[in-house]
């Protein structure tokens, strides 16, 4: 690949991108104490928390390999995120007050008090593993990618420990707080980038092909596909989408985390609604810009170089500087986010539990060798994600095997009495047998059938398995159910207390706005 011209100015641009972000995250470093450190102490007000959850959830999968399938696939990926912000209403509503009001420094964690020791170990191994091999590595591809397309000459595997030692550098020595610090700067750089390369979208004749698009009935431009399309058959947007979104959403380590940081219920609600509403703008900022590349840049055969091509050949010299200087944010503070949400799963799910008499220090230090360690193992499994053929592919694949048993835990645990313990550690476990059987033979048990239409089948299994073992053995005592399900009483409590709230703070109206608004969207590109 060719080296694509870039100015000095560009380059003084990107450099002191880095040296600002890694400043501005020591700066606001608090390792003092475990809930400092991996919580930021609970104290984020809502704008924080929206905005870091936007941050962080832009994360290589989203940025590069969203607008690389929209190139190939028209909207269809935003269809992950249109039911993403469903499932954040969802998320609001039932689960983040229980998370919240447990106390919880991490979602395994919620595992055990609703069921026991057991769950909370499986799921936090299975999160660690992810977060590592999917989430960290990918970001580090997707950071690496873009720097190759600058510097085709600089090996892969450099640029890869060069990136992670730039998240790392900050992210280690600061904790949550100088993750969430600098993920306040990349969501503003990232908005204000992503809004200058979609209006160069638009000036280079982007609006004028989009309305052809539409007026043609083009399939690339509707988000309600048919029951046969390889990418997003409708019955997928019902049946499996929902279930991945609440595994990235509402089980994740790393988004949650964030969530978990703020001052109280109601400021974690409207932060969430905040990230909601950041995340429907994908499809104007992303997706749209990634199906414009069709016309502009057609004959690219890699997806994921879509996205770095559009900013390297649409933006001029300072702007593109600060264009691929909100690449890297967008990169950055998602290693970032998952640096220091695995080290938290690592320290306070295992170590804290080997060594009970662990101090806060000791938990601070342990914390930040795991940080290494993950950040270390991620850089050298990076570069084999190029055999996948792109992100996206690479990330829900995975994700639609790995997801289902975990989900079914936590809804009958939230929301149905009589499942116990047993029944839930049963679950995950036959969960996780069937889904390395479908790693390895997914074409002969499903034959073509669509990974979203695979999800539901798992999800219904592992259901089954969880509840038919937990009535072969006693009922969970009434303790374990305290703290840990949705109840109708609170929720008509809590109606009672939102009535006397003004529109714009009642997270309620503002969840219904994000729906009204996502159904409008598929109306609109029905």
């Amino acid at each position: 690949m060719a080296a694509l011209n870039i100015s000095v100015w560009d380059c003084v641009i990107i450099l002191a991108y880095i040296v600002l972000i890694i400043w501005w995250g020591l700066r606001h470093a608090r390792s003092d104490s475990a809930g400092s450190y991996f919580l930021a102490g609970r104290s984020m007000p809502w704008w924080v928390v929206g905005l870091s959850l936007f941050a962080a959830s832009i994360s290589s999968t989203t940025l590069i390999g969203q607008a690389g399938y929209a190139y190939n696939a028209g909207v269809a990926p935003f269809n992950y995120n249109l039911i993403g912000v469903v499932v954040l209403v969802f998320f609001a509503t039932f689960i983040l007050p229980l998370y919240i009001r447990s106390g919880i420094f991490t979602i395994p964690e919620f595992l055990e008090k609703r069921y026991d020791k057991k769950s909370r170990y499986y799921f936090s191994a299975v999160s660690i593993i992810g977060n590592i091999f999917l989430d960290a590595a990918g970001a580090l591809y997707a950071a690496a990618l873009i720097i190759k397309l600058v510097f085709p000459e600089v090996d892969l595997r450099l640029i890869i420990a060069a990136f992670a030692i730039v998240a790392a550098s900050y992210t280690i020595p600061g904790g949550l707080s100088s993750a969430i610090s600098t993920e306040l700067v990349q969501a503003v750089i990232l908005i204000i980038g992503s809004i200058i390369l979609t209006i160069a979208c638009f000036a280079n004749g982007g609006g004028e092909y989009l309305a052809s698009l539409l007026s043609s009935g083009d399939l690339s431009i509707k988000l309600v596909r048919p029951l046969t399309d390889a990418e997003t058959p409708w019955l997928g947007l019902i049946v499996g989408m929902p279930v991945s979104g609440i595994y990235f959403w509402a089980n994740n380590q790393t988004l949650v985390q964030r969530v978990l940081s703020a001052k109280n219920v109601d400021e974690g609600r409207k932060g969430v609604m905040l990230a909601g509403f950041l995340t429907l703008t994908t499809l104007f900022i992303i997706v749209f810009p990634g199906i414009i590349a069709r016309k502009l840049f057609p004959g690219i055969e890699i997806g994921d170089m879509v996205y770095p091509t559009m900013v390297m050949k649409l933006l001029p010299v300072g702007l593109l500087g600060i264009m691929l200087a909100a690449l890297l944010a967008a990169l950055t503070s998602t290693m970032s986010a998952i640096l220091n949400s695995t080290s938290t799963l690592f320290t306070m799910d295992f170590y804290a539990k080997f060594n009970p008499r662990a101090d806060q220090k000791k938990l601070v230090a342990v914390g930040k060798i795991a940080a290494t360690a993950i950040v270390l193992i991620a850089a050298l499994w990076a570069p084999q994600i190029e055999k996948f053929g792109s992100l996206l592919k690479y990330y829900q694949e995975m994700l639609s095997y790995l997801a289902p048993p975990v989900v079914a835990a936590f809804l009958m645990g939230i929301f149905c009495r009589r499942v116990n313990a047993k029944g839930a550690f049963i679950g995950l476990l036959s969960g996780l047998v069937v889904a390395v059987a479908l790693l390895i033979w997914k074409d002969e048990i499903f034959g073509g059938l669509h990974f979203l239409y695979v999800i539901p089948i798992l999800l219904i299994f592992s259901m089954m398995v969880i509840y038919l073992s937990s009535l072969a053995s006693p009922a969970p005592s009434p303790e374990k159910l305290e703290s840990t399900m949705f109840k109708m009483s609170d929720f008509r409590d809590e109606t009672a207390v939102l009535r006397t709230k003004p529109w714009y703070s009642n997270y309620r109206v503002l969840g219904g706005t994000l729906l009204v608004a996502c159904a409008l969207m598929l109306f609109v590109l029905r």
